[in-house]
């Protein structure tokens, strides 16, 4: 996997690098901010790129200004976004109404090293990932939308959000693959998710998240 890195603290840039290259990845840049990243990457067309949500010049949202201006101009680069806290704003505009390909996971994750490399596959082949924390504090919103689940279908609702499978959700709840079926069958009901339009029912279920 070809990966371009963009954060300021170069101990965990550092870190990742190494982290990756000793994964067998090829690191092909790494910066300490977002403009050096965008002006190399059109030539370097990275399977995935990761990005500190705040980076010099402001520190505040670099990250994600950046993330929105590669989904534009290379929708098939992968983007991986860290953050030191949740900020649910923010997420609101890396997801968008099509979230794919791309991921937002807190620092502390990447201490995981499992967590953090299955993040970075998922999202290099396309996938959605969301930090359990993330999606944990979205649950625990009382005016949320999704208030209308149930425990479980907020449990499947939220391994789907981490990016499993119907057999990985299954297996992580102890449950039949069929149960997991219709679990999400209900819950893109509940959400009045239509099976026809083009999306994926699944990440417009994640995405549903942001529309407090």
């Amino acid at each position: 996997m070809r990966v371009m890195l963009a954060e300021d603290s170069a101990l965990l840039r550092e870190g990742v690098r190494s982290l990756l290259t000793d994964e067998g990845h090829d690191v092909v840049a790494a910066y300490g901010s977002a403009e050096p990243l965008l002006a190399r990457l059109a030539a370097e067309r990275p399977d995935v790129v990761v990005l500190d949500v705040r980076m010099p010049p402001t520190h505040t949202d670099e990250g994600v200004r950046a993330a929105v201006r590669i989904r534009e101009r290379w929708p098939e680069v992968g983007i991986l976004v860290l953050s030191q806290y949740v900020e649910q704003e923010f997420t609101r505009v890396l997801l968008g109404d099509e979230a794919r390909g791309v991921g937002y996971l807190l620092k502390d994750r990447v201490m995981r090293v499992d967590d953090f490399l299955d993040a970075l596959a998922r999202v290099a082949s396309g996938g959605l990932v969301l930090d359990p924390e993330v999606v944990g504090q979205l649950f625990r919103s009382t005016t949320h939308p999704l208030g209308m689940l149930s425990d479980r279908e907020r449990e499947v609702l939220g391994l789907m959000a981490e990016g499993r499978t119907n057999a990985g959700i299954a297996a992580a709840l102890y449950v039949s693959v069929s149960a997991v079926e219709k679990h999400a069958n209900a819950i893109f009901d509940k959400l009045g998710l239509a099976a026809e339009g083009g999306y994926s029912r699944r990440v417009l279920a994640v995405v549903r998240y942001l529309e407090v």
